[in-house]
């Protein structure tokens, strides 16, 4: 039943102008040192590779290690309606890849025949239905969220387990589809399976915890500013292209030029697509504090002062981060933000 979490064994493809550049080299350097020693399990060999080019870094899972970040509490402003029509919508994308997707944790694959692990298939339906988690660890999934009792549990709600002997981190993840039971790809026996939670011994005796990520992952209602940065930033994920040039009419941008975009699309005027100048706009805001649509700026050297990375943060511990391998999502957890984190900063 243990499913294990995901790592990226990732391609490197580099911006011409960025190869040319020594630090940005030593900083690689860094990097796969940091993969090669960080690495403990599998590794994700297709679409989830994540480039590291124009203001992007290669990404380390690390372990279940909560780091001082905001606290995640249920949005009072989201309907209740809409979250459980929302929760559906999940139920039913989920259902509908039973016998279509096997089970691997080393490939991930979105397109028939599909192939998922167990958090990365929960990854996908959730993105199919508008809602990014930002990770496909399910060492990340159960920071997400808020706790929830097993005997509150709704539809909707992620259900983790382990039965390893070893380590912390939980090994296995399912979602909760009402009446005690759970909707998850098992293992490569079963594949996608839906299971009463009552049914084996497995569920009771390596039932870890619960979280409830849907009120915090959607928009409140109505929609703040922060959501609008955030919904509009989404948008242009698989859209956009980060380079070294803009062009608004294709879509291409440099990474701080996405966020002017992004930012002034949704009523909020930056007035620039300069880097240090974006870090210096606004109020600095701890990471405690962080909200939908702050600005989140990392440097590419330990202890530099210059960023080399800007992020918007989605809520929830998620971050948008314009990179050259496109707009993507990530989690805040990752090691690599822990350490390269240099300030944040509320604009609007």
């Amino acid at each position: 039943m243990p499913c294990g979490n995901i790592y990226l064994a990732e391609p490197r493809v580099f911006h011409a102008t960025i190869i040319a550049m020594a630090s940005k080299q030593k900083n690689l350097t860094a990097r796969l040192q940091e993969v090669k020693n960080s690495m403990k399990k599998h590794f994700l060999t297709t679409t989830l590779a994540l480039s590291i080019g124009f203001s992007s870094f290669g990404i380390v899972q690390g372990t279940f290690e909560p780091i001082k970040v905001e606290a995640a509490t249920t949005n009072t402003q989201n309907n209740d309606k809409a979250v459980a029509a929302k929760a559906d919508q999940l139920i039913q994308t989920g259902k509908s890849l039973i016998g279509k997707a096997t089970y691997s944790n080393t490939v991930y694959k979105s397109t028939y025949p599909y192939k998922f692990s167990c958090a990365s298939f929960l990854m996908y339906i959730f993105e199919k239905n508008g809602v990014d988690l930002g990770t496909y660890n399910e060492n990340y999934m159960i920071q997400q969220g808020t706790y929830v009792a097993r005997n509150q549990l709704q539809k909707g709600d992620l259900v983790f387990f382990k039965s390893k002997k070893t380590g912390t981190d939980p090994d296995h993840v399912g979602m909760y589809i009402g009446n005690n039971k759970i909707i998850h790809m098992a293992d490569s026996k079963q594949n996608i399976v839906i299971s009463d939670m009552n049914s084996k011994p497995y569920y009771k005796d390596n039932y870890v915890s619960a979280r409830r990520v849907l009120p915090t992952l959607l928009s409140a209602n109505p929609a703040t500013k922060g959501d609008k940065i955030v919904e509009n930033a989404i948008t242009y994920k698989n859209k956009a292209t980060i380079s070294s040039t803009i062009n608004e009419q294709s879509l291409r941008f440099t990474a701080p030029g996405f966020v002017e975009y992004v930012y002034r699309k949704s009523g909020v005027k930056l007035g620039t697509t300069n880097l240090k100048e974006l870090m210096a706009k606004g109020t600095t805001v701890s990471r405690a504090n962080l909200k939908k649509g702050d600005l989140v700026f990392f440097n590419g050297v330990k202890g530099s002062k210059n960023p080399s990375l800007v992020a918007i943060y989605a809520g929830d511990q998620r971050l948008i981060i314009p990179t050259s391998s496109g707009v993507t999502t990530r989690v805040l957890f990752v090691d690599y933000y822990k350490e390269h984190y240099l300030t944040a900063k509320r604009v609007f």
